[in-house]
């Protein structure tokens, strides 16, 4: 095998590792792409995205989440509040129904990071703990990056 060949099947091999490495299971639920947004230095909060698929014959929630890189998690969403948006915090947990897929993303739900400890630099990655009801707990690793991902612009 030539250099170039070993080095483009090397090269695929880490990029596979690595979008595979950045989906999460926890019992039937899929946590997929867990990232946010870099944000300036001056920036108090944030805020954290991913898309939570459950698999299962039943229905979980979304409790809670927590990260050392914030003084708290908060689960939030947007509303159109007639015609103006506000963001809300969501009380009693997000809902995951069976067999359906509920997307954190911007412009609805997210985690809002308050009272970030440090400035959220693109490249770098935070452990973010969630608290499921019938699943548990699971810390996924969030991917900071410099823009959103194509497939969540909004």
């Amino acid at each position: 095998m030539s250099l170039s060949r070993l080095l483009t099947l090397l090269a695929g091999l880490l990029l596979a590792a690595t979008v595979s490495a950045h989906s999460f299971k926890l019992g039937a639920l899929e946590l997929g792409h867990p990232w946010s947004r870099a944000m300036p230095e001056a920036s108090p909060t944030g805020a954290a995205y991913l898309s939570i698929k459950n698999t299962g014959k039943e229905a979980d929630t979304l409790l809670a989440a927590s990260t050392p890189r914030a003084d708290k998690a908060e689960l939030h969403v947007h509303i159109n509040d007639n015609g103006v948006m506000r963001m809300r915090e969501v009380s009693g947990g997000v809902a995951v129904a069976a067999g359906s897929e509920v997307k954190f993303a911007p412009g609805g739900y997210h985690i809002m990071l308050i009272g970030l400890k440090q400035p959220l630099k693109a490249g770098e990655h935070f452990p973010l703990t969630l608290k499921f009801a019938k699943a548990g707990t699971v810390t996924v690793e969030v991917q900071v990056e410099k823009d959103a991902p194509m497939a969540m612009e909004h």
